[in-house]
């Protein structure tokens, strides 16, 4: 499998197609009240339909989400996978992929090594691993910060999943970061981002690129 590159946020017609032209594997919808890129289910669903077949789509709930909010989310998108960024457990991970028949994306909050250890309990439940920057203090959500953690801290682990890595990447130091932490997948928002929640096609491309010629220099070498 090549290298998996996720472009989130995506709020627009624009955004959505500049993605697919770039190259990208799959594509965020985030319906979260807080974040500047939410979207409303039906807005949610417009765009899903426009990108599927051609990139995977992942909706962002908040964190813990009622079962009301996700049927209401998953019954308008259908979306391939579900990405959890909150506490939940494995047990819960795993009641929400075999009631909705979902597949799922566990997100941890990386700062320091013990971070990471938390994703072991995870792998017989989670399609998909991500490893994002812990908010800073105070914040009101969960992720679309720029914050950028060690990459380092990830480079020789190994997991049974596939997994991407997050948080603070742009097209200046994508080609770095997946050198860094050896990630087979990529995820960005606010790094190819004009102001929080408008998407720059330019800097779309350029990420993907950056990406991928990262990838080809690690098979080469």
């Amino acid at each position: 499998m090549g290298l998996l590159v996720k472009i989130c946020g995506i709020n627009s017609v624009e955004a959505a197609d500049a993605a697919v032209r770039a190259g990208a594997d799959l594509a965020g919808l985030v319906l979260h009240p807080r974040s500047p890129r939410n979207l409303q289910p039906e807005q949610a669903a417009a765009l899903a339909t426009r990108l599927r077949g051609r990139l995977k789509v992942v909706v962002l709930v908040p964190p813990d989400p009622a079962d009301e909010a996700l049927v209401a989310a998953l019954t308008a998108v259908k979306p391939d996978f579900v990405q959890l960024h909150g506490s939940e457990t494995p047990e819960r991970v795993a009641a929400v992929r075999a009631r909705f028949g979902v597949a799922v994306v566990k997100v941890f909050a990386v700062w320091d090594a013990p971070d990471l250890d938390r994703a072991a309990q995870f792998e017989d439940c989670a399609d998909m691993l991500m490893f994002d920057a812990k908010p800073p203090a105070g914040a009101d959500r969960e992720g679309g910060h720029g914050r950028v953690f060690d990459w380092q801290l990830l480079r020789g682990r190994k997991f049974h999943r596939p997994w991407l890595l997050a948080g603070g990447l742009d097209p200046q130091n994508v080609a770095r970061a997946i050198r860094s932490s050896e990630a087979p997948g990529v995820d960005v928002s606010s790094g190819v981002e004009d102001f929080p929640g408008h998407k720059n096609a330019d800097l779309i491309a350029q990420f993907i690129a950056h990406a991928r010629g990262a990838e080809f220099v690690g098979e080469a070498g």
